[in-house]
């Protein structure tokens, strides 16, 4: 299983941070995932902030919990978990500082305080949606 699945397993993803490379756990990913021969790839797309209805939440911080409790979502639904995911790509509207610092910690949470895996993030002018200003895509790797 992944980084984080019962550890008597050979886990499907190791995540490391080598030396020479400055140290990215403070920004909530991690420099290199490299995935174990006969698995299998799961590939999610983009996971925006909407509810189970289509809603999208009101503001950043919640569109950001919101589409990381969508990917937990996802990922369940294969049989899988956020120990699983080997890659993350993140679309960010009017990307600034200020919202680095309001995802690290919902990231954060959402995979439990454990070692997050290697992630781009991508400054992006506008999203599918008007409203919408967080999307998330990830993906996960699991036993064959």
């Amino acid at each position: 299983m992944g980084q984080n699945s019962d550890s008597s397993k050979t886990p499907t993803v190791v995540l490391t941070n080598p030396k020479g490379l400055f140290d990215p756990a403070p920004y909530g990913f991690s420099h290199v995932a490299q995935v174990a021969p006969g698995t299998r790839l799961v590939f999610l797309a983009g996971q925006g902030g909407e509810r189970e209805t289509g809603a999208l939440e009101p503001d950043f911080r919640l569109q950001v919990r919101q589409a990381f409790m969508n990917v937990r979502t996802a990922l369940e639904s294969v049989g899988a978990g956020v120990g699983d995911v080997a890659k993350l790509t993140m679309l960010v509207v009017d990307h600034t500082e200020e919202k680095l610092r309001i995802i690290g910690p919902e990231l954060d949470a959402a995979w439990s305080g454990g070692m997050k895996p290697t992630c781009t993030l991508i400054p992006v002018p506008r999203l599918a949606l008007d409203a919408m200003l967080f999307e998330v895509e990830a993906i996960a790797v699991l036993p064959a």
